[in-house]
């Protein structure tokens, strides 16, 4: 595999996303040894050459001789195209640039809310777009509603089947529900909160896959179907208490969540 040299990837430290991927780019030779920097200790020689803010949004691949630097999925492109050269004409194809920005935006615009910093972070921050939050509010609302129609068919009779869309009725509920909560309590934190709430609903969701795909294979009975979807229940609300912890935000968020699902088992097994 071919190396790109002189080259320097700058990735968000605290991004476990951006680590993962650009580590891989130089444990695999795709970048030398030392082809890789987070942005908050960028080298000072580099460091005039960046516009950090773009550098914080989109992740920054400079030429080191040249001093060029290239942003995004232009970035990406570019580490991949040498070490991968078939894939340069693709790479070069205008519809297939305009949409991987689009994809490489929604993630990178959301990527806090996806995988929160462990700890406080400091310096500059990713620049909020409320129209790539708000898409992916959308986007995991209906992921999280699809899988769990499917499941609710493996829950009867301890749990009736409502209405075809009442999980979609349920998640954007939730949604609503708590977005009052969260604009009454701490508005500033709205769509970081919300953000957050629905990652931990789709990770829920997709906790439950195993679940469908055993039981095209095995008879799972209600009762362990059941079981299953409390365990998950349970460890979503652990991570919903880690997240607000996160965010400096009090227990109201966590108590409301609670109510919330509390309210819909009432509703639905009555």
């Amino acid at each position: 595999m071919k190396a790109l040299q002189n080259h320097l990837i700058l990735y968000d430290a605290d991004c476990p996303m951006c680590k993962a991927y650009t580590k891989a780019f130089t444990r695999s030779g795709m970048l030398g040894d030392e082809g890789r920097a987070s942005y908050q200790d960028m080298p000072v020689a580099v460091c005039p050459l960046v516009d950090r803010q773009r550098a914080v949004n989109e992740i920054a691949l400079v030429d080191t001789q040249t001093g060029e630097v290239s942003y995004g999925v232009e970035s990406l492109f570019k580490v991949i195209g040498n070490s991968f050269p078939v894939f340069k004409p693709l790479f070069g194809f205008g519809p297939f640039v305009w949409l991987m920005k689009k994809v490489y935006a929604f993630i990178s615009y959301n990527r806090r809310v996806i995988i929160p910093a462990a700890h406080d972070v400091q310096g500059i921050q990713p620049s909020f777009r409320l129209g790539y939050r708000l898409i992916y509010l959308v986007f995991t609302w209906l992921v999280v509603g699809s899988i769990l129609t499917v499941y609710a068919h493996h829950l009867t009779p301890l749990v009736p089947l409502g209405d075809p869309l009442r999980e979609y009725y349920i998640c954007g509920g939730q949604v609503l529900f708590q977005g009052i909560v969260i604009s009454l309590y701490s508005p500033a934190k709205r769509w970081e909160y919300l953000g957050n709430m629905m990652t931990i609903s789709l990770a829920g969701a997709l906790l439950l896959l195993p679940v469908l795909l055993l039981a095209k294979f095995v008879a799972l009975t209600p009762i362990i179907c059941t079981l299953c979807f409390l365990a998950v229940a349970g460890l979503m609300f652990l991570e919903h208490i880690r997240r607000t912890k996160l965010m400096q935000l009090g227990w109201l968020l966590t108590m409301s969540w609670v109510v919330y699902r509390l309210l819909l088992l009432i509703v639905i097994l009555n």
